[in-house]
This record gives structure tokens, C-alpha cells and sequence, in this order.
């Protein structure tokens, strides 16, 4: 742990020098549960995903990056929102300070098998209730509190 270090609405945060596009996944099972990890670098349970790779899309990036880091195949299946807030900054170890930049989609699994990556220390789905009680950043509890208001637009913010 330690690798990055997220700030969020921090005026001392230190001033962002990247902006790198990336996305996550939102997948459900047939209960609700949510999908998620608990990422290796911060400790924090999020949504899988990443940054995009050159001469891929956004949306394939997000169903290779959840693969990679849960061992699930997903398809996406809508958007939930747009979150590009600039007080939401993540200081690497490398000296690398970016500003947020995440499009998250709605998926759905259609392959594969839980499995935990270098990335997480633990994959699993999780009901809502319990992830009140978990470490999660507040953007990504955010995105889930947008989940739980089934928003008829996705959030653009």
C-alpha cells in the first residue's frame, strides 16, 4: 500500500500535472450485489477498471481492465456517469498528480471466473448494506449513492 494517495475537495492537495482518460465498471449480480475490489496500491474497495491503452475505445478498455483484475468477462450495458472533477486528485508514488477523470459504465458478467489480480488483495460481490462499513473512497461512494438514485440520466460531473 502506498503507492497513491487520493485527495478530494483537500485544499491542500498538491496540483494536478496529468489528465489521463479511464473508466470503470458497475456490474450487479442477480441480487444487486455489486462488484468490487479491494485495490492493492490504497487499501480501498472500488470498481474494477483503468486508463485506456492507445488504439483501444473507452468501453473496450473498461471490459479488458475488469478482466484483468477480476478474471470476469463482462459486457456494458449502459453509463452511469461522467466524473471529471477537478478537486479530486491522485498523487503517485512516480511523482505522476492527476486530475480524476473516469467514465463509469453499467455491466454485466457473461464469462469467466473470480479471480484476484496484482492489482487487489480481494474480488467478491457485496451488497450495499455492507459497504457502508467498508473503506471506500468518497468518489467512488458517490458513484454508488448515483447507482442507488437508478438516476433516469447518467451523471455528468
Amino acid at each position: 500500500m502506498g503507492k497513491r494517495r487520493d485527495y478530494y475537495r483537500d485544499p491542500n492537495a498538491p496540483k494536478a500535472n496529468s489528465l489521463v482518460p479511464g473508466g470503470s465498471a458497475l456490474v450487479t449480480d442477480d441480487q444487486g450485489a455489486i462488484l468490487m475490489q479491494r485495490r492493492s496500491d490504497s487499501g480501498n474497495w472500488s470498481f474494477p477498471g483503468g486508463v485506456m491503452d492507445i488504439g483501444e475505445t473507452l468501453e473496450r478498455c473498461v471490459i479488458r481492465e475488469t478482466k484483468e483484475e477480476t478474471g470476469l468477462d463482462i459486457e456494458i450495458t449502459g453509463l452511469l456517469g461522467i466524473y471529471t472533477d477537478p478537486e479530486h486528485i491522485i498523487e503517485y508514488a512516480d511523482g505522476e498528480i492527476r486530475q480524476e477523470f473516469n467514465i463509469t459504465f453499467y455491466g454485466r458478467v457473461c464469462g469467466g471466473e473470480i479471480k484476484v489480480s496484482s492489482e487487489s488483495t480481494e474480488v467478491r460481490f457485496i451488497q450495499l448494506e455492507e459497504l457502508a462499513g467498508l473503506p471506500i473512497h468518497d468518489t467512488v461512494r458517490l458513484r454508488l449513492g448515483h447507482h442507488t438514485e437508478r438516476r433516469p440520466q447518467p451523471y455528468l460531473g
